[in-house]
């Protein structure tokens, strides 16, 4: 499959996904804090550490572009991220502007590891 079709299918796949994910968790638990987006932030970053070493270790690497690139790639939403820590800022809610950063920079950074440590133990 060309690279640039790879992407974009994965692209659409995960976008797809996002926008389910941020509904979803809106009804479920209220739209007044960016819930989708921290947890499709901790859930991509944490299949970005698993998808890293069981490409690597089963020499999977045709399925990068795909998998990463499209897939996490549309379905991580960092830009999103920022918009929604600026408007709460913009709101006067700088506590939880700020909260929200900070979740969701050690959600991220802890996905990932959670998921290298994961992915290796599984695959090792």
């Amino acid at each position: 499959m060309a690279p640039l079709l790879q992407v974009a299918l994965g692209g659409a796949i995960g976008a797809s996904a996002r926008y389910l994910t941020s509904i979803a968790l809106a009804r479920l638990l209220g739209g007044g804090f960016p819930w989708g987006t921290l947890a499709v932030n901790f859930v991509g970053s944490f299949l970005m550490g698993v998808f890293i070493v069981v490409l690597a270790e089963t020499s999977g690497h045709r399925f990068t572009l795909f998998l990463l690139t499209g897939v996490l790639g549309g379905f991580t939403t960092f830009s999103a991220f920022s918009l929604d820590a600026i408007a709460l800022y913009e709101r006067g809610q700088f506590g939880l502007a700020a909260s929200y950063v900070l979740g969701t920079l050690v959600l991220a950074l802890g996905g990932i590891a959670i998921g290298l440590a994961v992915a290796r133990g599984v695959v090792a």
